[in-house]
């Protein structure tokens, strides 16, 4: 009998969610390290930087992760595929390092940074390595090599956090002692932004020499007819992807220009940033999902009764994320203590936040549409409007409300291009997701959440036991609407056999 596909999925789901969770799990370490360590002020400075890093990484990769899964699930030679991207990759990274380390200087002082010209190169050096290496990253995928993918991500993340903990705990009192150490070159004598961002320089110089011999297994062919027809493909998903990304990270930029007036902006930014940190626990639920979903949906385009297997999928991913919602909450009077008492402020913000991913997760399910049916074109439709509704509502309350106009503009920018995109595809690629479903598992996490809430003042074993209660009632509400059992679920299980090409 062949696997089920939901199974399967979920399998890979794990293990590529092992890597993911490993480095959320790590993050959070480096929160309290940050938050207790550094003032808001300075990991304002960080959050921008990572800010800039994330939004030209999807420039320098030119959509071609996507566009690897695409043709090289259509061609019996996929290297020809790889090779193509990393050729195009390895010259754009190439050239942009050498741009941004000429210019080092100049940019640091336009930001108002001058004197820290390191931080320019470091950024630069981040952005060329993590590009080029995703190639191989994404073949690895393809070949449904799981274990191998998390081993390097994990040893990546190792390296990191150790660099992370030698640089804050032992570099100060190393200066102190050595004030001539070469180590001045590289980082401030005490604790600033320097230090997290030289760590992540080392540990992507790691990721890079470990990664050589899978670089290597991809033999160098151009092909030119095939390059045209991927980079056709991948361009608009890589212009798409800008102002997706662009809508993730613009109010990092714009706390610069509209924060309240008497505030500093970078301390208002790193206080953000801190309840954000925290509520990525539901983004790393999303990215680990996306690993195995990505190549997933691709291999079952066209398996008969697929698209109603993407439905399933879309509604327990649903259910799950609301579960994750809850988890958040109930027990955020503990969570809070991740993060300096500076920062806590930035607590307030979890609850929007949360459901913005939780949305922007959904958005991922429903987008798969134009990639599947090869219209790239309307994501850009999709996000550019995100991206409209994001700067909107930041410019107009930011001077305001400070971060909490930066997380309703997440929620109401998710929210806008989750419904263009479901218009969108139910013309173009229609699946049948059962939203009244979807929409009654975010109803009654919501009315356990403020009925759990509402209760009055109680011990604080009691007040546990009622939350933890609470989570399970919602589990039990869940498995019973989807009927749920191992054997229900291999009956529903599509009956074509056909593997996909590879």
């Amino acid at each position: 009998m062949s696997k089920n596909p939901i199974l399967k999925l979920a399998g890979e789901t794990v293990i590529y969610g092992f890597t993911t969770i490993f480095a959320k799990v790590l993050n959070f370490l480096f929160l309290p390290l940050y938050t207790y360590m550094l003032t808001t002020d300075s990991f304002g400075v960080l959050t921008e930087f990572l800010a800039y890093i994330a939004v030209l990484q999807v420039v320098l990769t030119l959509g071609l992760e996507t566009g690897c899964f695409r043709y090289a699930n259509k061609t019996e030679q996929p290297d020809k595929v790889f090779s193509n991207a990393l050729t195009t990759i390895g010259l754009v990274t190439a050239l942009a390092f050498i741009f941004f380390t000429l210019c080092s200087n100049n940019i640091s002082s336009a930001l108002g940074y001058g004197g820290f010209k390191n931080i320019i190169v470091y950024s630069a050096a981040i952005l060329a390595i993590d590009a080029f290496i995703a190639v191989p990253f994404a073949r690895l995928r393809f070949f449904h090599k799981p274990v191998r993918f998390v081993t390097f991500k994990s040893i990546k993340i190792l390296c990191e956090t150790a660099f992370n903990l030698l640089l804050f705990l032992c570099a100060p009192a190393y200066i102190a002692t050595h004030p001539d150490t070469f180590l001045l070159n590289f980082i401030s004598a005490t604790p600033d932004f320097t230090y997290p961002l030289f760590a992540i320089l080392l540990s992507a110089v790691v990721s890079l020499l470990i990664m050589l011999p899978d670089i290597f297994n991809i033999k160098f062919r151009f092909t030119p007819r095939l390059w045209k027809q991927m980079m056709l493909f991948s361009l608009p998903i890589m212009i798409a992807g800008l102002p997706g990304i662009m809508n993730d990270f613009a109010d990092r930029f714009l706390f610069r220009f509209f924060s309240p007036e008497g505030n500093i902006w970078r301390s208002d930014l790193g206080i953000f940033q801190a309840g954000v940190k925290v509520a990525t626990i539901m983004t790393l639920f999303i990215q680990m999902f996306r690993y195995a979903a990505e190549p997933f949906f691709f291999a079952k385009e066209k398996e008969r009764d697929s698209k109603e297997l993407y439905a399933k999928v879309m509604s327990f991913f649903t259910a799950f994320g609301v579960l994750i919602i809850l988890g958040v909450l109930f027990y955020l009077d503990i969570i809070q203590y991740i993060v300096g008492r500076d920062f806590r402020a930035g607590m307030s913000i979890l609850p929007v936040m949360l459901l913005a991913y939780l949305i922007l997760g959904m958005n991922f399910n429903v987008s798969m549409w134009y990639k599947l049916s090869g219209k790239s074109k309307y994501a850009i439709v999709i996000t550019t409007a995100g991206l409209t509704v994001t700067l909107l509502v930041n410019m107009i309350f930011m001077p305001r409300f400070s971060y909490h106009a930066a997380a309703w503009a997440h929620l109401a920018s998710y929210a806008a291009m989750l419904g263009i995109s479901i218009m969108l595809g139910n013309k173009h690629y229609p699946i049948p997701y059962k939203w009244g479903k979807i929409l009654s598992y975010i109803a009654i996490g919501a009315v356990l959440y403020f009925a759990t809430m509402a209760l009055p003042q109680m011990s604080i074993a009691l007040k546990y036991t009622v939350r933890t209660v609470t989570i399970l009632v919602y589990i039990y509400i869940v498995l019973r609407m989807e009927k749920f059992s191992p054997l229900a679920l291999s009956r529903n299980a599509p009956k074509n056999k056909k593997k996909p090409k590879i």
